[in-house]
Parts: structure tokens; C-alpha cells; sequence
């Protein structure tokens, strides 16, 4: 009787054994499942983190350049009128400056 006492607890360890075996596995296949869920959700916010800061930095990237052709217009408006200035002030005074040279030119000094 003890032969058949020590199979039949034997049967119960291997059955046992199975039943950890599949409560194991199960384990894992949920654990692998989670692991898959965490990435795809982390890859969704990854994506609409992406696409929201792109949308924000063209966004200003536009807001800047509307900004920057104003001031290009402006800048070259002023720079225009500088050497429109400066032509004035040439033509005004160059007779004085040949005048000025001729006789620094033409005076001997011994």
C-alpha cells in the first residue's frame, strides 16, 4: 500500500508542478502583454508630444517671420533714406573738398 500512496503523490506533485507551470505561463503572457500595451501607449504619447511642439514651433516660426519681413522693409526703407543723405551731404560739400585739395596740392612749402 505504500507504493500506491507514494505514485499517487507522486501524481499530485506532477499535477501540482503543472498547475504552477500554467499559472507561470500565464503569468508571463500577461506580463508580455502589458509590457507590448506600456510601449504602444508610450509611442502614442511620443507621437502627440511630437506632433503638438512641431505644430507649436511652426506656429511661432510663422508668427516670427511675418515680424522679420516687416523689419526687413523697414531696415532697408531706412538704409535707403541714409544714402539718399549721405549722396545730399556729398554733392553739398564736394565742391569744397576739390577746392581744399587744390590748394594743398598747388601750395609749395619750402
Amino acid at each position: 500500500m505504500e507504493s500506491s500512496g507514494n505514485h499517487g503523490g507522486i501524481q499530485q506533485l506532477l499535477a501540482a508542478e503543472q498547475e504552477a507551470q500554467q499559472v507561470v505561463n500565464a503569468a508571463r503572457t500577461a506580463k508580455m502583454a502589458r509590457l507590448k500595451q506600456a510601449k504602444d501607449e508610450a509611442e502614442t504619447e511620443i507621437a502627440d508630444h511630437k506632433t503638438t511642439t512641431e505644430h507649436s514651433f511652426q506656429r511661432k516660426l510663422e508668427e516670427t517671420s511675418g515680424d522679420s519681413g516687416a523689419n526687413v522693409k523697414r531696415l532697408e526703407q531706412e538704409t535707403d533714406e541714409k544714402i539718399e543723405q549721405l549722396k545730399n551731404e556729398a554733392s553739398r560739400i564736394s565742391r569744397d573738398v576739390v577746392d581744399m585739395l587744390l590748394k594743398h596740392v598747388t601750395t609749395v612749402n619750402n
